[in-house]
């Protein structure tokens, strides 16, 4: 691979363009799925689309301040990005600043911002690794080369599980073992670090209670339709609903107050009722869209930086996208992972149109 001074040509503007329209078409769900909920709440029916549309002004221009800033600048960013997410993630802890909802305290707040540091987190990890192997390519092949991503990678899960986040400590997790995958390690070394995270999911399960509920419910969630099981079952209502055509826009019957967490984490499920089967092909499409263009981007890219930062911000797109599908569907059990560039939730829209920006600036790249 070449050195990381390039020539610039044009970048994967339908890329941008398929990113924007998304989170465009999520302020129109989350006015659908909240509309109700926020006039019972709020006495607003429009409160939690005003919040994104925000997030989609900010997130907008951080997307395009990323596609002009030269990517290869982030290399001098990789330990001060860990560092300030590691204090983030750290802060969460912290009385006073921590902010607990339904359990978890996984956001920090100051004045009247709110952040979600797990979300950065993810970014900041992709970037750390990259940084790394691109630095330290001939280390990848030995566990002990290795073992500077996975002293990362563990501490930021550890920081997230405690939280508890058990769906971003999972995708933090396949997000370390795929570019550990990517940057050419030998099949023994990495044999020998996915044993032990594939042994250490059971065992987080069963640390705690409410974990080994959610997986009893996940198996069985007409044993308890009004307790664990019940939002697995609105879910799949849902879902059903939609049948092949849908309900139609704005239709939906889950959102008043059945399903929860219909504006965030469960916003799928209310597409699916009233979009359809067909509706829902049609935006993992564009999803599927998304992810081919950044691996196609990663993949035209001719330094191991821009390879593996495209590759890292793609996976970190898709593997959320993939969960979160299979949570609503109730092919595994629930967790709290938003869908990105869909649901309520500006921290994640902010990132994540960011880390497009920097997609479409590889892309420039020659």
């Amino acid at each position: 691979m070449k050195p990381l001074k390039n020539k610039k040509k044009a970048g994967d503007i339908p890329l941008l363009i398929c990113v924007f329209l998304m989170a465009c078409f999520g302020c129109l769900m989350i006015y659908s799925a909240s509309s109700y909920t926020a006039s019972v709440q709020y006495g607003d029916s429009l409160y939690f689309v005003k919040k994104q549309l925000i997030g989609v002004v900010l997130g907008t221009a951080a997307m395009i301040g990323a596609c002009f800033l030269p990517y290869e600048k982030l290399l001098k960013f990789r330990y001060p990005a860990i560092i300030i997410a590691a204090v983030l993630l750290g802060l969460v802890f912290v009385p006073g600043i921590g902010i607990t909802n339904y359990g978890a305290t996984r956001w920090i707040g100051f004045g009247g911002v709110t952040v979600q540091p797990s979300e950065i987190a993810k970014y900041a990890y992709a970037l750390f690794v990259a940084a790394y192997f691109s630095k330290n390519h001939e280390k990848v092949k030995t566990v002990k080369g290795v073992l500077p991503v996975l002293a990362v990678g563990i501490c930021f899960c550890v920081l997230i599980i405690i939280e508890p986040n058990m769906s971003i400590t999972m995708c933090v997790g396949l997000l370390m073992l795929g570019l550990v995958f990517l940057s050419g390690t030998n099949l023994k070394t990495f044999l020998i670090i996915i044993i032990p995270f594939a042994l250490a999911v059971p065992v987080l399960i069963i640390l705690e209670p409410y974990r080994l509920q959610r997986l009893s419910a996940f198996l069985d969630p007409w044993a308890s339709p009004k307790d664990e099981g019940y939002q697995l079952i609105q879910s799949l209502y849902a879902l059903g609903n939609g049948g092949l055509f849908g309900t139609g826009l704005f239709k939906s019957t889950q959102k008043y107050r059945f399903l929860p967490f219909a504006e965030s984490d469960f916003i799928l499920s209310i597409m699916g009722e009233e979009l359809g089967f067909i509706g829902l092909l049609l935006f993992f499409a564009a999803c599927g869209f998304i992810v081919f263009r950044g691996f196609k981007i990663a993949a035209s890219c001719k330094n191991r930086f821009g390879f593996l930062l495209a590759a890292g911000f793609t996976m970190v797109y898709g593997i959320q996208v993939v969960i979160n599908a299979l949570v609503v569907s109730g092919a595994i059990p629930p967790t709290g992972l938003p869908l990105p560039l869909i649901s309520s939730g500006n921290t994640s829209l902010i990132i994540t149109m960011a880390s497009m920006g920097v997609l479409y600036n590889v892309s420039r790249q020659d």
